[in-house]
């Protein structure tokens, strides 16, 4: 992907990851002039549960993408088994969150992020990977650009009417203008992920563990292999000398049915690890002229196998909003409020439903009874999976 010497845009988005990509080529089919800033190059590996739900199929159909994400070699996930310490599962059907027969997919975020990046390219985004953003550019309180640093250490600012911080967890940008950014924070989780070969997971399953103080979860993806991402406590961790496979077997394995799944496995790739200091919504409008999409502008808990949909979505409600903006003339207060009251909309509910199940599912006692009354009744199950998807009001 060749590096543009214009230093003037409409929008620029830093974070190639599923929300800025798909934000990036949403705004571009809008007409207006983006440029999407990756610091990696692709493909790269990034740590998620890499369980795509079927209702991003009807995004990646949006975005142009569908025929090249068939192609990746995705496998497909008929249902979603979730066990709790003592091996009781109860099962989320995948057709529940879309059509009769649908299915989610498991497909690494190598696979899927490059396919979403390379698609931004192919309409007409100016993409420059190996690149950061090493700061705001303001005027007054409002920002209005990006100092751009190569892998080479050459800055350039590039100014924009609209930044939009897609950089996920860390939210590199946003966290520049809180008051405690220079302030370390204790992580009390850490996730873990890695590709394995050998897991006994059942065809066409995806398989989510609880244990005390966190949760797991294991499927298919491409290449015969699976993918196990976790999250435990920081003082687990600790113990365990953050060796993360130590962490898997006297960790994850304290669930009878996860010790049974990964007794055999050899691990196929490096382990990935990152601290988690936070879980629901951020600040969505950090300062006039800054927007935030996806994990930086919300972490949604991921057993719910919705940070890939919460990504696209928030893409899709951002980018509607931006280009409705651009159109009508609007001033940066009028977009930021309409942003906020949209997003709102479609997210507050769900990751309230969402942070009660995270609590249940890492107390063994909570997650065996809410396991045992789910078994016990198929449309409360619904119910419950269903929330963790619905909106508050329409938007």
């Amino acid at each position: 992907m060749t590096l543009s010497a214009k230093t003037d845009y409409d929008v620029v988005v830093v974070g190639g990851g599923p929300a800025g990509s798909a934000t990036a080529i949403r705004l571009a089919g809008a007409g207006l002039d983006v440029m999407l800033v990756e610091k990696a190059r692709f493909p790269r590996q990034k740590l998620c549960g890499e369980f795509i739900s079927p209702e991003c199929l009807e995004h990646f159909a949006e975005l142009g993408v569908s025929g090249d994400i068939k192609l990746a070699g995705g496998v497909d996930i008929s249902e979603t088994v979730f066990y709790s310490r003592s091996g009781k599962g109860v099962a989320v059907k995948s057709e529940w969150f879309g059509q009769v027969g649908s299915h989610a997919l498991g497909l690494s975020r190598a696979e899927m992020d490059d396919v979403l990046l390379k698609r931004a390219s192919e309409v007409g985004v100016a993409v420059r990977e190996e690149t950061t953003a090493a700061g705001l550019i303001f005027d007054d309180d409002r920002v209005i650009g990006v100092r751009l640093k190569d892998k080479e250490g050459l800055e350039t600012p590039v100014t924009a009417t609209l930044v939009i911080d897609a950089t996920g967890r860390t939210r590199s940008l946003a966290r520049r203008l809180e008051k405690d950014a220079g302030q370390q924070k204790r992580a009390g989780h850490v996730a873990f992920k890695a590709h394995l070969a050998g897991a006994q997971i059942a065809a066409g399953a995806c398989e989510i563990f609880a244990y005390r103080g966190g949760y797991g979860g294991c499927n298919s993806i491409e290449h015969g292999l699976f993918n196990l991402c976790f999250i435990a406590d920081a003082k687990d961790v600790k113990r365990c000398g953050s060796d993360a496979e130590r962490v898997m077997r006297e960790v994850v394995c304290t669930n009878k049915r996860a010790a049974a799944v990964l007794q055999n496995v050899t691990v196929e790739s490096e382990w990935l690890a990152v601290p988690i200091e936070r879980y629901g919504r951020g600040e969505l409008v950090p300062a006039q002229g800054l927007l935030t999409v996806g994990d930086s502008a919300a972490f949604i808990d991921p057993f719910t196998g919705s940070g890939i949909l919460l990504a696209l979505e928030s893409s899709r409600i951002a980018a509607t909003a931006i280009a409705e903006s651009f159109a009508a003339g609007r001033d940066p207060e009028t977009l930021a409020v309409e942003y906020q009251r949209k997003y709102s909309s479609a997210f507050d509910a769900r990751l309230r439903v969402c942070r009660i199940l995270r609590h249940a599912a890492s107390m063994p006692f909570l997650a065996d009874a809410t396991i045992s009354m789910l078994r016990a009744s198929g449309g409360l199950s619904r119910r419950v999976a269903r929330a963790t998807r619905l909106a508050t009001r329409s938007a």
